[in-house]
């Protein structure tokens, strides 16, 4: 059976996130796939990521005393939006009182680990009680039933799903799909959210689709997904965003990754698509840039940082002979000058007429990042309003 998928949160007016961590963890540590959202979490966020998630169960640790309310609502909005079944348990410590629990459970949620509950009988009790087999159900509707698709993609790779198509053929909507590498913490997801606040202010109108793709635990099999909690501007309802575990992939994608662009593709409901990869190493080729591999994106964007070891390293990262965008990201960094001369030189020497770009993706309003999206924008033929951007002083002309 594929590993169960816990979305656990911490929710709004509640900053008191050691718990939560240390659950994580041990989830983590048995096997378990986690998707984290962070503290200070509105119940629409919470239910937006357990439909688009397609999760076993959601986890809610709460300390600020506005349990009852909260839960209430978070099984209210689940069950509104279709997702009745995904059932619902909490901790709060010593916050969630017995009384308190029963009056969760009659409104819906399916019980409460008190203060004092073993770990171990935590973790034996989850996989028990919501261990079960996600099973294709024609039922399921618009994120659900595309998110449903993409599990049963993750439960089998090998199987070509049936395309999920939500519009008429003459209303569907060409994606553009482009592809984000490079190596771990090179800024990669808060890069992809500032991209993406770019793209809902440019379309307002149009979709967009994110996989963000971590490591399993090569020992456990467990993961912990955290790629939404560093994400704001994800949280809007004309984002899909699905976070795919490796699974033992060592490529950089989930082996259900192709499955996935084709199902989210097949929809004709998304302009742009945004694929994560994890953070690589010199060798991978994640998205098929090189040899007879099928080719998974239309783009590919190679993110790094100032510090990446010198010029002797930049020629072991064979991405960068297929990236068609390079973005040095935290270039407000003293290192970002020497950075931008070396790269450039490598990207010269390729002689493909590959741009680089200067961002600070932790930066909101980032000129560097506007002319970014604007070049990704052109390449994909996504609408750009005029007078939006603005020239980066790092990018250099091919």
């Amino acid at each position: 059976m594929a590993p169960l998928r816990i979305l656990t949160a911490v929710p709004i007016c509640d900053g008191h996130d050691s718990a939560v961590s240390t659950i994580n963890m041990e989830l983590a540590r048995h096997g378990f796939e986690v998707i984290y959202l962070g503290y200070h979490c509105p119940v629409s966020t919470i239910v937006r990521a357990a439909i688009q998630e397609d999760i076993h169960v959601v986890g809610i640790s709460s300390y600020n005393g506005g349990h009852i309310v909260f839960f209430k609502e978070v099984v209210d909005q689940l069950r509104a939006l279709g997702a009745g079944d995904v059932p619902l348990f909490g901790g709060g410590g010593g916050t969630i009182t017995k009384a308190d629990e029963r009056v969760m459970q009659r409104q819906g949620t399916d019980r409460i680990f008190h203060a004092g509950t073993p770990l171990d009988g935590i973790m034996a009790l989850i996989r028990k009680e919501y261990g079960r087999t996600l099973k294709p159900n024609t039922k399921l509707r618009g994120d659900r039933a595309l998110a449903r698709a993409i599990t049963l993609a993750e439960q089998n790779p090998t199987h070509r799903p049936s395309p999920i198509a939500h519009h008429p053929p003459q209303k569907r909507t060409r994606a553009f799909v482009v592809g984000v590498a490079g190596p771990g913490g090179a800024g990669k997801s808060t890069l992809i959210d500032e991209l993406t606040s770019r793209f809902l202010r440019q379309n307002p109108a149009g979709r967009i689709a994110i996989l963000a793709n971590d490591p399993s635990h090569p020992d456990t099999g467990g993961a912990i997904l955290g790629d939404r909690v560093s994400m704001i501007y994800a949280q809007d309802d004309r984002v899909f965003f699905r976070s795919l575990a490796t699974r033992g992939s060592l490529t950089g994608l989930s082996a259900a990754a192709p499955a996935a662009i084709e199902i989210l593709r097949a929809s004709g409901e998304f302009d742009l698509i945004l694929v994560e990869s994890v953070g690589i190493g010199q060798e991978s080729d994640p998205f098929g840039l090189f040899g007879k591999k099928h080719r998974l994106v239309d783009a590919m964007l190679f993110v790094l940082a100032p510090y990446y070891g010198g010029r002797l390293q930049l020629q072991k990262i064979g991405l960068l002979n297929g990236a068609d965008l390079v973005a040095i990201n935290k270039c407000d960094h003293p290192m970002a000058h020497t950075a931008r001369a070396e790269i450039a030189a490598r990207l010269a020497a390729n002689g493909k007429g590959q741009r680089l770009f200067g961002t600070v993706a932790a930066k909101h309003h980032d000129p560097g990042v506007d002319t970014l999206y604007a070049a990704l924008a052109e390449l994909g033929h996504l609408k750009v309003t005029p007078g939006g951007e603005k020239p980066c002083q790092l990018e250099v002309a091919p």
